[in-house]
């Protein structure tokens, strides 16, 4: 009995001295130090060498590891999230860019780079809307935050270049309408591709499509009889578009009714 009662001493012992050790305190990970301005410095520049010979994925890591390191108002994180942008964007992450060069206008809109940030985020959903057939939501997208920069920075050169992906963008968007009234005539649905043709006037008259709208518009008009309609459309067309093709054909000019009776 007393070597039972031995052996079962020492089991006890045994887990109390387990028990002890797992309690004792462990100690604390170091605290992640600051990187120097060396150490910075060395990052960027790999950061930079990887984005300039092409290496998007392994310059997207880079530009991270210095966002990481500096605060997020710091100029060198500012510039290191629009580069960070910029890789997503060549390596076709067009969304993720979008939300990375955004972050850089609305969180740095005094930074010489916010209104260069807001074009290229038009870019990014511009990149996803390149037919007039597809779902225009980021076409719309890309159009608003182009007309953004215009509101926030109109004297900048991005603004500049901004009107100029407007006017590409607002001409696939007229294209738009114009297939799809030409759909509807197809169908002989006149009334519905009047609607689409009168509101491609309307809101795109700078694009190239208007004028073959317009001589398809009069050429709905001749078919359902809306003859006072088909006039003015005339008038208009010889008015802003007078070297239109076709245009003596749709629109045959009127008879001066004094000179025919002479």
């Amino acid at each position: 009995m007393q070597q039972v009662a031995s052996r079962a001493l020492v089991v006890v012992l045994l887990v109390l001295s387990g028990c002890s050790h797992g309690n004792q305190p462990r100690t604390p990970a170091p605290l992640r130090t600051e990187v120097s301005g060396a150490e910075l410095d060395s990052l960027w520049g790999r950061a930079m060498a990887k984005f300039t010979h092409g290496k998007w994925r392994d310059a997207a890591t880079l530009f991270e590891r210095v966002t990481l390191e500096v605060p997020a108002t710091d100029t060198l994180a500012v510039a290191a999230h629009f580069r960070l942008a910029e890789c997503y964007f060549a390596q076709k992450n067009q969304l993720q860019a979008a939300r990375e060069f955004r972050r850089v206008s609305d969180d740095s809109p005094l930074s010489h780079l916010a209104p260069e940030a807001l074009l290229r985020a038009g870019d990014a959903y511009a990149d996803l809307w390149r037919k007039p057939e597809l779902d225009p939501t980021y076409g719309q997208t890309a159009l608003s935050t182009y007309q953004e920069l215009l509101n926030r920075y109109p004297d900048v050169p991005a603004a500049a270049r901004a009107r100029l992906q407007i006017a590409q963008l607002e001409e696939l968007f007229a294209r738009k309408e114009l297939r799809s009234a030409e759909f509807y005539i197809r169908l002989k649905a006149y009334d519905s591709a009047i609607l689409y043709l009168k509101d491609l006037v309307a809101t795109y008259p700078r694009a190239s499509v208007t004028p073959a709208a317009l001589l398809k518009l009069v050429a709905a008009y001749r078919i359902v009889g809306y003859t006072e309609d088909l006039q003015e459309t005339c008038g208009y067309i010889r008015r802003f578009h007078p070297t239109t093709e076709g245009l003596a054909q749709s629109c045959p000019a009127p008879v001066d009714s004094a000179a025919a009776g002479t």
